[in-house]
């Protein structure tokens, strides 16, 4: 399967450092996000400062290597992201979680979804790992685009999470074997 290149305009890059720019870019995207409905573990109102306690953490897992970073950033600034959980049990050191893909309202519908969860499936084999697994919101946006992009839907949960707005939303779960 071709790998989608990020649209014009568009860099995703790999980081292992969040810098002060970098972290204001990412609490804007995810900010963004979940006031535009996206079931990524927040719910409304969500504050730039709980946001940036977010990112926070991830940037001290991302400097450990416990987790793998990509940004994307377009002549506004960040623009969407993703990170893949590295850090695994003894007995699972081929997988990865790919987690928090998020793109802000301004760049959806370009292909920058797709680019970025490309951009970590390579990462993820640079990385040596061999299997991935992620879930999304069952029906979403976000689970028509990884099984586009060839992921094997595992199973659905109902009620698994809640949208920011409170109301509950299914999970899907995924996985990614890319050995092949």
């Amino acid at each position: 399967m071709h790998d989608p290149a990020p649209p014009r305009g568009i860099e995703i890059r790999r980081t292992d450092r969040i810098d002060a720019r970098t972290l204001e870019g990412l609490v804007d995207v995810l900010v963004d996000c979940v006031e535009g409905g996206a079931s990524i573990g927040f719910v409304l109102p969500l504050t730039r400062e709980r946001a940036r306690s977010f990112w926070r953490r991830v940037a001290a897992e991302v400097e450990t290597g416990e987790r793998a970073l990509l940004v994307a950033e377009d002549a506004e600034g960040v623009c969407g992201t993703v990170h893949l959980v590295v850090a695994m049990p003894d007995n699972q050191p081929h997988r990865a979680d790919l987690v928090k893909m998020q793109v802000h309202r301004r760049a959806r519908r370009s292909g920058l979804g797709a680019a970025l969860v490309r951009a970590a499936e390579n990462t993820a084999r640079e990385l040596g790992k061999t299997m991935l697994v992620l879930d999304a919101v069952t029906g979403g946006d976000a689970a028509r685009l990884y099984e586009r992009l060839g992921w094997i839907r595992v199973g659905d949960i109902p009620d698994y999470a809640v949208f920011p707005d409170g109301r509950p939303c299914g999970t899907t779960y995924y996985y990614r074997d890319l050995r092949g």
